[in-house]
């Protein structure tokens, strides 16, 4: 893929905060991945993360449409119920206490294996996050010999009574904590074959 400093498609102003120089050095078809059709009362951002771990280390975790507890920290548990882990499958998550939700029914968008992209939608759940759609793509490093950068992007309806930024700030909170929990399991899975203890 050709690379370039900085993609003319990405708004940078939706990045979250320290992710825009990651950004920049991602693939152009990388980035293209992330750029959502935005409505006008809908938000959206990309947050990136880097990572030591292997990208087949990361990529493993990661496409686990399944098993999202495995990294995701907000999720209790999880339940297919339709399907059989490609595009189409339906799962049904519950959310720990303490957030703005309890259920979300989630639907397979995007699975690919051979570029380490997938992308659901939110179809359901009690929550408040209308339209949800997320995107997640893994990359190789271009700035660093052995690391891998994660990049997640999403669009969705602005709840009535916040604002675009309040919207956008709690999701991308969540999001960089879910992505600093993937980097860690990766890791943690990749550490005994390296010999680290």
């Amino acid at each position: 893929m050709p690379h370039t400093p900085a993609n003319p498609r990405l708004d940078h102003r939706h990045f979250a905060a320290g992710d825009i120089s990651a950004a920049d050095k991602l693939p152009v078809a990388a980035a293209l991945l992330h750029s959502h059709k935005v409505g006008p009362n809908q938000c959206t951002s990309v947050v990136v993360h880097s990572t030591s771990a292997s990208l087949a280390a990361v990529w493993s975790i990661l496409r686990r449409f399944d098993a999202p507890q495995a990294y995701k920290t907000f999720v209790r548990s999880c339940r297919v119920i339709s399907g059989d882990g490609h595009v189409g499958t339906i799962r049904r998550i519950s959310v720990v206490s303490g957030l703005p939700a309890s259920t979300s029914t989630e639907r397979l968008e995007i699975l690919d294996d051979d570029h380490h992209v997938i992308g659901f939608q939110i179809v359901g759940g009690e929550h408040r996050l209308s339209n949800y759609r997320s995107v997640t793509s893994v990359h190789p490093a271009e700035y660093g010999k052995d690391r891998t950068v994660v990049m997640e992007s999403y669009v969705v309806d602005v709840p009535a009574g916040n604002t675009r930024e309040e919207t956008r700030g709690f999701i991308d909170t969540i999001v960089r904590c879910n992505l600093k929990s993937l980097a860690r399991a990766a890791e943690k899975e990749a550490a005994p074959a390296s010999g680290v203890n």
